[in-house]
């Protein structure tokens, strides 16, 4: 690298939990003269869409103890929690979950701090949309879509969760997490959630702060809805052997064998997943990738809701809300959907029936949570697969990248991913404990990396 390039800037963009912590990690690991620009589209830096919600019904579906942002400091954002005077947060035998609005802002906090820490700032923030990373010698020349550009020296992709291709396709979708802009909900028409995982479940709570009252109908292929957390400690992780790696019949056989001791041992299910959360990445590695399809397409929805657990007080409205009749659960596909005036004409075919069912709803919420790559909207995205840069990953889950989480592609590049985008090659990637510890290691290998080219 030549020596004028020693001071410019590594851009992180994307500044949800997973840019937001890859950029004060490399405010530790490069050196001073190094600075750091934090990227992103939306107003509010470190919240991301999952942590930009006002909602104290909106509650984080990890306990507090769980969700400190640095691995060093495990107790962080429990001291942090206890600071605070805000309502919302919920003390259950299960844990403590606090609203995702107040995790956001103690994450905008760490982000002031690490902006005004020291003399010379060497954090910037960009807000804007970066739209193209154009290869500049070993570095890129970034490129907004406000008009601005910078010469950046690699760059870290950390854009959360990919939205989909925004289906399904009617003129009265809605975002989920953009509620007010639908304008009024009518009291006497249903209104349809295309999903019934956490997305749903904050969905329901949006609904009804929004005012609505009436009848909500959440679908999705199984109808299952999330398991909810409880006050169970995690098991030793089991001893798998070759033969159970080969096969996901044989694993999936080892597992119910390990929730059978569980039980007869007074714990349960909770117990034996959360003794998978360090060998899970593993598992998803060693499985060949023929095992690794068949778990996308028959055991993935009957995972996430095991692993993916709901707040005990979220989990009661839920409940509360199908026992009184206001929110049915279907299992089942939706056939078609035909825009009518003030309405949409929804077709649904109620998994194991022989006849369709026939809806009119007033508007329909996309609450299926993750795109893949192939499908995604996002122009720096698109360009950088066009450049060939980045290429989807295993099963287009996410990004394709190496174990110094490089992003790989056919012309390669000075470029790092972590977080969601590694859905694929990674499993666990996209909860707050795996990500803190990702953000640790790319800003090691960033610097690493650097100095190496430096010295070359």
């Amino acid at each position: 690298m030549p020596a004028t390039d020693t001071t410019l800037p590594i851009a992180v963009i994307g500044a949800g939990f997973s840019g937001t912590m890859a950029a004060i990690q490399l405010l530790s690991a490069l050196p001073q003269s190094r600075p750091v620009l934090l990227c992103e589209r939306a107003e509010a830096f470190g919240r991301g869409l999952a942590y930009a919600t006002p909602a104290p019904a909106h509650l984080l579906n990890l306990r507090a103890a769980n969700m400190s942002a640095f691995p060093d400091r495990p107790h962080h954002f429990e001291a942090w929690l206890a600071g605070q005077t805000e309502e919302g947060v919920q003390r259950t035998p299960a844990g403590t979950f606090a609203p995702r609005g107040l995790y956001g802002r103690y994450l905008a906090e760490l982000l002031q701090r690490a902006i005004t820490a020291g003399g010379v700032p060497r954090l910037h923030l960009v807000n804007d949309a970066v739209t193209d990373l154009e290869p500049a010698g070993a570095g890129y020349i970034l490129h907004t879509e406000g008009g601005p550009v910078h010469r950046v020296a690699g760059a870290v992709l950390a854009a959360g969760n990919l939205a989909g291709p925004g289906a399904p396709h009617s003129h009265y979708r809605v975002d989920p997490w953009q509620l007010e802009q639908f304008g009024r909900l009518h009291p006497h028409l249903p209104v349809l959630i295309v999903g019934t995982g956490l997305t749903m479940v904050d969905t329901v709570a949006s609904l009804r702060a929004h005012g609505f009252s009436g009848r909500i109908v959440a679908v999705s292929r199984r109808g299952l809805l999330p398991r909810v957390h409880a006050p169970v400690e995690a098991r030793p992780a089991p001893n798998l052997t070759t033969q159970d790696l080969a096969s996901l019949s044989v694993l999936l056989g080892r597992i119910r064998r390990e929730v059978a001791a569980a039980d007869a041992a007074g714990s349960d299910w909770r117990g034996v997943l959360d003794g998978l959360r360090p060998i899970t990445d593993l598992i998803w590695r060693s499985l060949p990738p023929a095992e690794r399809a068949r778990f996308l397409r028959h055991l993935r929805p009957f995972w996430d809701v095991h692993r993916h657990r709901t707040a005990p007080p979220a989990a009661r409205t839920i409940a509360d809300e199908i026992a009184r009749g206001s929110l049915e659960v279907l299992a089942g596909r939706i056939r078609t959907i035909r825009d009518a005036e003030a309405q949409a004409l929804v077709t649904l075919r109620p998994r194991g029936a022989g006849e369709d069912r026939h809806l009119a709803v007033q508007c329909i919420l996309d609450a299926t949570g993750i795109g893949l790559v192939s499908e995604t909207p996002d122009p720096l995205l698109r360009r950088l697969m066009a450049r060939g840069l980045v290429r989807p990953g295993p099963f287009g889950l996410g990004l394709d990248a190496g174990p110094d989480y490089r992003a790989l592609g056919p012309r390669g590049g000075r470029l790092w991913t972590l977080g969601p985008l590694l859905r694929g090659v990674l499993w666990e990637c996209i909860a707050v404990p795996d990500i803190r510890n990702q953000a640790v290691e790319v800003a090691a290998l960033v610097a690493a990396d650097l100095d190496r080219a430096e010295a070359a």
